[in-house]
């Protein structure tokens, strides 16, 4: 009986004893940087507008002019070009009387974009170029981006680290402590890519030449150490 008591004294001095130890000071810091490089990879899309008495008229006209774009585009590039297409649309053009009234259907027309990817960004005059000679009759917004993303993720993700531990020792400092353990460290929100989108005229007269931004990649890092 005595034994029993005692080990219940044991357990109980142990509880109060955990309870009232004091609970470790920590900081946490959050770092974020950015990294900036240069594209290697581009989306050139080329519109091709058609017209026609009706819907089957200005569809088969688009399919015809799109083809001859496509084709363009393949000679220029090779077989295994990336080109498809995209936001395919056909409808009516409506003609509104003078003095007031219904509109009346006066045809139809259709609209087909070619998305092409290219790999060699130099490529991207000679592909506009073509494209518009083939029959495009618009070249939307050209959009650059990464290949592979990964390498500059992880140069931003180090100085975003260095950047977080830097203000948990700053932090520490100014109250004379210093960072003791890492509790946790962890990558914040996802990677952030800024693609550059570079707007294009619809009728060059001369060769095309563009040239792009370096794109920004981010990212943000949160750290959680022991204070001393």
């Amino acid at each position: 009986m005595m034994k029993h008591a005692a080990l219940l004294f044991l357990s109980f001095a142990a509880a109060c004893s955990a309870q009232m130890a004091p609970l470790h000071s920590t900081v946490s810091a959050t770092g974020q940087a950015s990294v900036y490089v240069t594209p290697d990879q581009v989306k050139v899309d080329a519109t091709v507008i058609t017209q026609g008495n009706s819907a089957q008229d200005a569809a088969s006209a688009n399919a015809t002019a799109v083809a001859a774009v496509v084709g363009a585009l393949t000679k220029l590039l090779g077989q295994g070009a990336n080109i498809k297409t995209i936001d395919y649309s056909v409808g009516p053009i409506y003609k509104y009387p003078s003095n007031g009234g219904l509109p009346t259907i006066a045809g139809y027309t259709a609209s087909l974009t070619v998305e092409t990817t290219l790999g060699d960004i130099t490529m991207i005059g000679a592909a506009i170029d073509t494209a518009i000679k083939a029959g495009a009759t618009s070249i939307g917004a050209l959009q650059f981006s990464l290949k592979n993303p990964d390498p500059a993720h992880q140069q931003a993700l180090a100085l975003a680290t260095k950047q977080a531990s830097d203000h948990a020792n700053a932090m520490a400092g100014a109250l004379a402590h210093t960072v003791g353990g890492i509790i946790s460290l962890q990558e914040g929100s996802p990677v952030s890519i800024q693609p550059i989108v570079v707007g294009v005229g619809s009728s060059p007269t001369t060769s095309t030449t563009v040239s792009p931004s370096l794109i920004q990649v981010q990212a943000t890092v949160v750290l959680q150490a022991q204070l001393n």
